[in-house]
């Protein structure tokens, strides 16, 4: 008997080591980004070799994907701060699952695949970028239908993807939480690609930023969409899409969404001052310069701004105690459309929202983010601490 109460105190001495040593090991990995200061992108030009996706009017959407994609990481790769990742840099073939998986591997912070749109009717024009989602829009189907089929040209695929049919995207299922956690992300970076593609004078289709079954988007756990630049079917918008000028254009439109992505979650790297008025020092002297004494965040907050984090968007309507949310408490949940988004604590000091976020990852919510309201109103991050 005695034993028995031997080992099982060892177990429980065992286990106890070993949740010390898995938290330590989350906290390292959450803190990789902060500690290296590398933001990771992975562009991911669709098609390639002996799939041409759309030809229409000698224009091959492969390679008009590969070089708008060569240009934004050009782009990108300009900043120190931030580290590419390309699927693919010349004219190869490459699984779905693989161009996720690349992007896995490097542990990104957001996956974007490039790609050309086209249509029967000749006519239809106007960009789209896609998020992950169940959507069950016909249109949207339609357009994960056609990108998914490329996985009948890989080999083995039937046996690969489990079953999966490409022709019905209904089929991907098996979403969770942490997958869902990704969609708030992933719908405002669309959106910022969108506003730029807008700027250029570009034709935004109907429905804002879509969701559909992307397979390429399914496997990649982070951040990601899917972008349709235009159609390729599309005579005038085909020759803007193969022009150099044309592709530069989308191109910068792109790495500039990519940017403000990062500045806006991530920061931009650089030192910002922030002073408060009554601490400006001015000389009697008028040809004397105005000397400023910067200050922490946390102490210049006005109490109409409050800190929450982000923790999930999700489809399914959680209750507030759920075991999902790790025992986090003071769990709030908002609705985004037909979505719920999650967000937990609740405080107008900067430095304590700090705190909330790196509980709230080392309860496993690695892509949660902090988020500002000023008098309910939701509002950009850096804002709300300048």
């Amino acid at each position: 008997m005695s034993q028995n109460k031997n080992i099982l105190k060892l177990t429980v001495k065992i286990r106890k080591a070993t949740t010390i040593v898995s938290l330590l090991v989350l906290l390292m990995s959450n803190t990789a980004f902060s500690q290296s200061d590398v933001f990771k992108v992975t562009l991911d030009a669709g098609h390639g070799a002996h799939d041409f996706g759309a030809a229409y009017n000698g224009h091959v959407e492969k390679n008009i994907n590969l070089a708008i994609v060569l240009k934004v990481g050009k782009i990108l790769e300009q900043n120190p701060k931030i580290n590419v990742i390309y699927t693919r840099k010349t004219d190869v073939f490459i699984d779905l699952v693989e161009r996720a998986n690349i992007a896995n591997r490097a542990n990104a912070n957001i996956f974007v695949s490039v790609h050309c749109n086209a249509n029967r009717n000749t006519a239809a024009d106007g960009t789209e970028t896609y998020v992950m989602g169940m959507s069950k829009v016909a249109s949207n189907l339609e357009a994960a239908k056609k990108e998914n089929s490329v996985i009948t040209l890989e080999k083995d695929y039937k046996e690969k993807y489990e079953g999966f049919d490409p022709n019905s995207p209904e089929t991907m299922i098996g979403f969770t939480l942490m997958q869902e956690e990704y969609l708030d992300n992933s719908i405002s970076l669309a959106s910022k690609i969108q506003n730029g593609f807008a700027a250029l004078g570009k034709k935004i289709r109907a429905g804002g930023v879509k969701q559909a079954p992307f397979m390429v988007l399914h496997k990649a756990y982070m951040p990601r969409v899917l972008i349709e630049t235009g159609f390729i079917s599309n005579y005038i918008e085909g020759n803007i899409l193969d022009s150099e000028e044309g592709q530069n254009d989308i191109a910068r439109a792109i790495a500039d969404a990519i940017l403000s992505y990062k500045n806006e979650y991530y920061g931009s790297g650089e030192m910002e001052e922030v002073v408060k008025p009554s601490q400006v020092m001015q000389e009697k002297n008028e040809d004397t310069a105005v000397k400023e004494k910067p200050v922490s965040p946390s102490n210049q907050v006005k109490s109409n701004i409050v800190f929450k984090v982000q923790l999930a968007v999700t489809a399914k309507k959680l209750d507030l105690d759920s075991k999902r949310f790790k025992g986090l408490k003071n769990v709030s949940m908002e609705p985004v459309g037909n979505n719920y988004k999650y967000l937990y604590g609740e405080t107008t000091d900067y430095e304590v929202s700090q705190k909330l976020l790196a509980e709230a990852k080392s309860k496993g919510f690695n892509s949660a983010f902090l988020v500002a309201y000023k008098n309910g109103i939701k509002i950009d991050i850096h804002e709300a601490i300048k």
